[in-house]
C-alpha cells in the first residue's frame, strides 16, 4: 500500500513540474515577444521623429527657394504638394502589421523625397541660390536628415526581422499566433531604385 502511494505521489509530482516548466516556457516566449514588439515601437518612434525632422525642413527651404523670382515654380509646388500628402498619412505603431497602410506611408515618404531631390538638382542652375547662406544651411541640414531617416529605415528593418524570426519559429508561433502577434512590415527600396540612373555628358 505505502509503494503504491509512494508512485503515486511521485508521478503527481513529476506532471506538476512539467506543467509548471511548460507554463515557464510559455511565459519566457511571451515575454520574449513583447520585448521584442517593444523594440519594433521604439525602432519607429525613431523612424518618425526623422520624418518629422524632414517634414519641418521643408517649408523654410521653399520659402528661401521661393526668394528666388525665376525659380522653376512648379518644383517647389511638387515639393508642398508631396508635403501636404505626407502631413494626411498617419501611421501608428499598431498598423505596423497592415502592409496595405505602411505601403501607402512609404509611398507618400518615397514620393516627397523624390519631389526634395528634384528640388535640389534644379537649385544647381541658380547661382543666387547657391550663395545663400540660408539655403546652404537647409541643405545641409536636409541632407543630413536624408542620411538619418535611411540609418534608421535600416536599423527599424533589423528589429523588425529579429521580431518577426521569433514569432514564426516553432513552438513559438504557437504562442504567438493565440497572443495576437502579428508580422510587422519592412521598408523596401523605392519603386525603380533598382535602375541606374542615366548619365549623360
Amino acid at each position: 500500500m505505502k509503494r503504491g502511494l509512494i508512485i503515486t505521489l511521485g508521478i503527481i509530482a513529476v506532471i506538476v513540474i512539467l506543467i509548471i516548466s511548460v507554463i515557464g516556457w510559455g511565459v519566457g516566449v511571451y515575454n520574449k515577444m513583447v520585448g521584442l514588439n517593444e523594440g519594433v515601437n521604439q525602432a519607429w518612434s525613431q523612424v518618425e521623429n526623422q520624418y518629422q525632422r524632414r517634414y519641418d525642413l521643408i517649408p523654410n527651404l521653399v520659402e528661401t527657394v521661393k526668394g528666388v523670382a525665376d525659380f522653376e515654380k512648379e518644383t517647389y509646388t511638387a515639393v508642398t504638394e508631396a508635403r501636404a500628402k505626407v502631413g494626411q498619412i498617419k501611421l501608428s505603431a499598431d498598423q505596423l502589421s497592415d502592409p496595405q497602410a505602411f505601403q501607402q506611408f512609404q509611398q507618400a515618404q518615397d514620393g516627397l523625397s523624390s519631389a526634395l531631390s528634384r528640388l535640389l538638382v534644379v537649385s544647381e542652375n541658380y547661382p543666387q541660390l547657391k550663395a545663400n547662406e540660408n539655403f546652404l544651411q537647409l541643405q545641409a541640414q536636409l541632407e543630413g536628415t536624408e542620411n538619418r531617416i535611411s540609418v534608421e529605415r535600416m536599423k527599424f528593418n533589423q528589429v523588425v526581422q529579429d521580431y518577426n524570426t521569433q514569432i514564426k519559429r516553432f513552438p513559438a508561433a504557437i504562442i504567438a499566433g493565440m497572443t495576437g502577434f502579428k508580422d510587422k512590415a519592412y521598408f523596401r527600396a523605392a519603386a525603380g531604385a533598382e535602375q541606374a540612373p542615366k548619365v549623360q555628358f
